[in-house]
């Protein structure tokens, strides 16, 4: 590692040890996810070491499902000097958002389970007797302007 002197972090030493990229650290102080680094006396950006634990909680955070924006709310509420524990409520509303896609997933599975059953041969025109897939009327009988 060849960090600077006064203890920070170059930006490709950070990518290294974090596994993004640069253009994802820039994007990240942008969005206001990472403070902006200070500047090297050539003007490289030099990261506080705490920014890997930082970029790894990010990481952690949206392999949970939790978006970039959601994220950043939660940093926000921990950095205020009286944080919202809402952590936990977030946690709790990603479960069930995931159980609501999990529902989704299962029905689709179950669809096209009974597709594959009915030996189903195309999506317009199938011959298979009893076909399940719904929409088999595509373009028949459609309101006068839609094709």
């Amino acid at each position: 590692m060849t960090s600077d002197a006064r203890g920070g972090l170059r930006t490709g030493e950070v990518a290294e040890l974090t596994g993004l990229n640069i253009q994802t650290l820039r994007y990240y102080e942008r969005r206001g996810l990472l403070a902006e680094p200070e500047r090297s006396l050539g003007g490289h950006r030099l990261y506080p070491p705490d920014t890997v634990a930082l970029l790894n909680v990010i990481k952690a955070a949206q392999r949970l499902g939790f978006t970039l924006d959601e994220v950043a709310e939660l940093i926000d509420a921990g950095r205020r000097r009286h944080p919202t524990p809402d952590l936990r409520q977030r946690a709790l509303d990603k479960i069930a958002e995931i159980d609501r896609r999990m529902a989704d997933l299962a029905a689709i599975r179950s669809t096209l389970t009974e597709i594959v059953d009915a030996r189903c041969d195309s999506l317009t025109n199938c011959t298979c007797p009893s076909c399940p897939i719904p929409f088999l009327t595509i373009g028949v009988g459609a309101p006068d302007g839609y094709p």
